[in-house]
């Protein structure tokens, strides 16, 4: 799960995920990650944080760490949350991106679409739960797709 700065949305789908593989039994390693580096170490933003744990999450422990072009080694499934990601996934990566690898996480609820997750960081707390219920969308299909 990938996002620009790996604080609102990455760790929110990371957290979601890992949630609904535990309760489908599944044996899937998740992860999350920022291609821009200003966050690294730092918690998920507080917003976030609030959303996930009204929903039953707690995403506290996550710490926000910067794309790797080996993270195509380590991961078979790359979910971006926004088309200028991929963008900077590619430049991070440069010979080792490999676009098999790599969807906009909503074309698993809208395929083909393209649809970006907003970033909530430049709004308020309720595109937070807007972009939390989105993300839930996207993995009850991974989960459904895949499991």
């Amino acid at each position: 799960m990938v996002c620009l700065g790996n604080i609102c949305r990455s760790p929110l789908a990371e957290g979601i995920l890992q949630h609904k593989i535990k309760e489908a039994g599944l044996d899937w390693k998740v992860d999350s990650a920022g291609t821009n580096g200003y966050h690294v170490g730092e918690a998920p933003h507080r917003l976030s944080q609030k959303v996930a744990r009204a929903k039953g999450l707690d995403i506290s422990g996550q710490c926000a760490r910067r794309f790797a072009a080996a993270d195509f080694d380590r991961f078979d499934k790359i979910y971006a949350m926004a088309d200028d990601v991929i963008d900077e996934m590619k430049w991070i990566a440069g010979e080792k991106f490999d676009a098999s690898k790599v969807d906009l996480l909503m074309n698993e609820v809208y395929p083909g679409k393209n649809r970006d997750v907003p970033d909530p960081w430049y709004g308020p707390e309720p595109g937070y739960h807007e972009v939390y219920d989105m993300i839930d969308k996207a993995c009850d299909a991974i989960i459904d797709k895949y499991k």
